[in-house]
């Protein structure tokens, strides 16, 4: 399941872990400070992987240091500069805008404020987890807690990562349309990442479909999975977790075929996830036209980083960090030279990841105290 199918990483306020057992009944003996490690050590491992990917990137680039990017930002032209800095700031509000617009085909609309808390838990902690989906539980947690059922939840969730997914997809088409030579200027490694995560995003656009329309594929799982609990003696009272459960599937199912149905949720859907990713992809190239990059130049930008968006997404490393540098550098060289490209990445993943996960991870964090201050 989408929602709760990673390891646990929200503490509820009680101080039990949203996961199983906000959907089945199931409660484990995990005290709050084993989750608090967890999510501490995988924080540090993803500040090891930052501060090594940007230590290689600078030392890899020949003219290129912390003092040197500290004067290109400095000269750049700051209108473009600016307009960077807020696109990556629409990428996480759009989100939120998304999950928003599908929950207004039920009786449990949300505002943006509210969408904007549950997108920025998702981009937090998809950062911080190997897991391209270890958000969704983040998501779940703050949907759950303002009222929302766990399966209508959940449904909201499936279908609105199957937008995001499919966005990625067509925004990749795109830029071959706008820029058919994008592809081509990539090393035969990056050329086989971009393939390859063409292929995994189809599947996994596929998949979501199929776990909104079957959720047996979701529940017939679960409901195995309390059954060996019972029989290994971890949980008792089987039959009233299952029966939480199929109410649970019964959400789950009525809402999956409710949206699934209407044209015009699944539309809104994908066109917020479409500004939303493209949001993000503008900012390399944003950044480009600030550091004097020609407009011809930017059109290219923007379909290269479409590509590389493709050829990273997929990878279960926190943040796609190390491959996306990569594919950035590779994609980037050939077009502007060694000196531009190695600035145009390091400022661009500044703007639109650290930067923009830092901001996401105190919303979130502001947003459970407020929420917890409140109960």
């Amino acid at each position: 399941m989408i929602a709760m199918g990673t390891d646990p990483v929200v503490m509820r306020p009680e101080g039990r872990t949203l996961w199983l057992d906000d959907f089945t009944g199931v409660k484990y003996n995990m005290q709050p400070k084993n989750n608090i490690k967890k999510n501490i050590i995988w924080t540090f491992i993803s500040l090891v992987l930052a501060f090594l990917t940007i230590h290689m990137v600078l030392k890899n680039g020949k003219n290129t240091s912390v003092k040197d990017l500290i004067e290109v930002i400095s000269s750049s032209n700051k209108i473009y500069f600016a307009l960077g800095v807020v696109a990556s700031a629409m990428y996480v509000w759009f989100e939120g805008v998304a999950i928003c617009s599908i929950l207004k085909s039920t009786n449990h609309s949300k505002s943006n404020l509210k969408g904007l808390l549950y997108s920025a838990s998702d981009i937090y902690f998809s950062a911080i987890t190997p897991s391209a989906t270890g958000g969704q539980p983040a998501s779940a947690f703050f949907m759950i807690r303002d009222g929302i059922p766990a399966g209508i939840a959940t449904a909201t969730l499936v279908l609105n990562l199957m937008m995001y997914t499919v966005a990625i997809l067509v925004l990749g088409i795109v830029s071959i349309i706008i820029s058919p030579g994008a592809y081509l200027g990539f090393s035969g490694f990056a050329k086989f990442l971009i393939c390859l995560g063409f292929v995994a995003l189809s599947i996994l656009a596929m998949l979501f479909y199929m776990l909104l329309k079957k959720e047996s594929l979701i529940f017939v799982p679960l409901d195995k999975v309390i059954t060996f609990l019972h029989n290994k003696r971890i949980i008792k009272d089987k039959d009233r977790k299952l029966s939480k459960l199929e109410r649970i599937r019964n959400d789950y199912k009525t809402y999956s075929s409710l949206i699934s149905g209407r044209k015009r949720v699944l539309f809104l859907a994908f066109i917020w996830n479409f500004i939303q990713r493209a949001s993000q992809i503008m900012v390399p190239m944003l950044i480009y036209a600030s550091l004097d990059g020609n407009e011809k130049g930017m059109s290219l930008v923007f379909s290269k980083q479409c590509l590389i968006t493709i050829g990273y997404n997929f990878i279960p490393i926190p943040g796609g960090i190390g491959i996306s540098d990569y594919l950035m550098i590779d994609g980037f060289m050939e077009m502007m030279g060694e000196t531009m490209a190695f600035n145009v990445e390091l400022i661009s993943r500044g703007v639109m990841f650290y930067i923009c996960v830092s901001i996401s991870g105190i919303i979130t964090l502001i947003g459970y105290l407020v929420g917890r201050i409140r109960k």
